[in-house]
């Protein structure tokens, strides 16, 4: 069974923020991009929920398509627990201007 969006992250709680890609895992059931960033002095590694691998290969992702080291800007939501990285519902902004929408939509060009 999969799980609800609601069930783990928070709508309320939304959340913008440049940074660096550090790992790409892509695994089922959903892949996980893990992005550093910096807010006000600390350095804070943010783990961003994609889609599953095998419908984002379909829809154009690959798992190289975000490399180590690229620099992208990620809109989402954050989880319900409070001292949690987890980020889901992510727009991730490649440095190339395409757009990857909650993960699991069509690449934009």
């Amino acid at each position: 069974a999969h799980h609800a969006i609601s069930a783990e992250f928070d709508s309320t709680k939304p959340i913008k923020f440049e940074g660096t890609v550090k790992t790409v895992d892509w695994m089922n059931p959903h892949i996980y991009v893990n992005i550093e960033s910096t807010a006000n002095g600390k350095t804070i590694l943010y783990s961003v929920e994609g889609g599953p691998p095998n419908a984002l290969f379909r829809q154009g992702w690959r798992p190289d398509t975000l490399k180590v080291g690229d620099k992208v800007q990620v809109s989402g939501i954050r989880a319900k627990k409070a001292d949690s990285n987890r980020i889901g519902q992510a727009q991730i902004t490649m440095p190339d201007g395409r757009v990857f929408a909650r993960g699991n939509a069509n690449p934009q060009q």
